[in-house]
């Protein structure tokens, strides 16, 4: 656990020069929060925290229509931006499929309609 040193706690970034730009309004608990949530990458986690927070309210304050919203709003934002792909993505996707059939599906004489006809039977 970090040291309080004159006011600042060492080691969380809290000194001239750090780049933990929000040290000075957290508390020591959730300094410790931020360092370990600074290592995480992609936002699946705060997508399941707000389903819990959305699953919370509606239990706990049913009513509170204006704050459901807001979260459902969130988590339908949050939900977007995981999943949104550049125009630059969605091309290299279409090429690399297009390359499995070019490459692999034809020449095994594996037909884009016969695939699907197997699926649908």
């Amino acid at each position: 656990m970090p040291a309080k040193i004159g006011g600042r706690v060492s080691g969380t970034g809290n000194s001239p020069g750090s780049s933990n730009f929000y040290a000075r309004v957290l508390d020591e608990a959730e300094q410790l929060d931020f360092e370990r949530a600074a290592g995480l990458d992609g936002i699946d986690e705060e997508i399941t925290l707000l389903r819990v927070k959305i699953k919370s309210i509606l239990g706990d304050d049913p009513g509170n229509i204006k704050l459901l919203v807001e979260a459902t709003n969130a988590l339908e934002r949050l939900i977007r931006t995981r999943y949104k792909i550049s125009k630059e993505q969605r091309k290299g996707l279409k090429d690399a499929i297009g390359n499995v059939l070019r490459d692999i599906a034809l020449p095994l004489g594996i037909g884009i309609g016969t695939a699907l006809d197997k699926k649908s039977g």
